[in-house]
């Protein structure tokens, strides 16, 4: 246990190095900034409680307790999704510049990696996060999840094939993105119907999150001129000094939909070929509060 102010001091740098590395695992594994936030404030609390001198490796140590702490969190979370109104999206979060450059860790933030990665089992999202997004060696992962190697070997295994036949493939091309992000977002406030029709694919698919707490649709929309006419819809429902920016929200550009200056919706697209082929948004004030910071 951390006992003069010396070593709290020591303790304090040692975490505070590894703080982001730890935030984004969180993260990752969680879908909720706060909740991760949350995690490696826990995870804080453990480090400055333990002896120092009996950990050999700071990082290690701290991945080993952020991760199960996270996978007791989500074992609990998905219990209360359970009774979620209306569809669950993942909390839209800004990465850091430096962070956003490596295309890696941005693509580990992908919405739509993140939405498949809620219909894994919390341990497996974990095996899945620690291999595939941070390269952790199956080693380093069976000792920070309490299993032995051929175990998480094989959870990894089944975690990517999941993943990987579920995960919709979009064009990484910010430029196109960017463009075609701006273009829908002039259309979807003019309420322009044809104009999103001449951007979206036939078979998009619109997932609206309002959480039960601001109007949302309670089920994925399908096909063209039904994600059109809704947004339409949405479109004329007045809001006081709106504003719309282009921001770049979990690895790409993205919209933010504000009204006096706070969030009220965030529009990730998933685009392949020009044309949209995914929206998602998330209107859950809870989900949009980072955003206002």
């Amino acid at each position: 246990m951390a006992g003069t102010n010396t070593e709290l001091e020591a303790a304090t740098r040692a975490f505070e190095e590894h703080r982001r590395y730890l935030q984004a695992v969180a993260y990752r594994l969680l879908g909720r900034v706060g909740e991760a936030e949350d995690v490696v404030q826990d995870a804080w609390l453990r480090w400055r409680d333990v002896d120092h001198a009996s950990v050999d490796d700071p990082r290690a140590y701290l991945t080993q307790v952020t991760t199960r702490l996270a996978i007791d969190r989500l074992r609990r979370e998905q219990r209360r999704r359970e009774t979620y109104v209306g569809p669950w999206l993942p909390e839209p979060v800004e990465l850091e510049p430096d962070a956003a450059e490596r295309a890696e860790l941005a693509d580990s933030v992908e919405m739509a990696l993140l939405v498949v990665l809620e219909t894994l089992s919390p341990l497996e999202r974990a095996v899945f996060v620690l291999r595939e997004a941070f390269g952790e060696p199956y080693e380093e992962i069976a000792r920070i999840v309490d299993r032995n190697e051929a175990a998480v070997r094989q959870l990894a295994r089944r975690a990517r094939q999941h993943v990987d036949e579920r995960r919709p493939r979009f064009d990484a091309d910010r430029g196109t993105r960017r463009e075609v992000t701006a273009r829908f977002l002039d259309a979807a406030a003019g309420g322009d119907v044809d104009a999103l029709m001449e951007l979206l694919a036939p078979d998009v698919t619109l997932v609206s999150d309002g959480g039960g707490v601001v109007r949302a649709a309670l089920r994925p929309l399908e096909g063209a001129e039904a994600v059109a006419r809704w947004l339409a819809g949405v479109a004329t429902r007045p809001l006081p000094e709106p504003s719309i920016e282009i921001v770049d929200l979990n690895g790409g550009p993205a919209g933010i939909v504000r009204s006096k200056g706070r969030a009220q919706a965030a529009i990730v697209l998933g685009v392949e070929a020009g044309r949209i082929r995914a929206v998602y948004l998330v209107a859950n004030p809870e989900k949009l509060q980072t955003l206002d910071r």
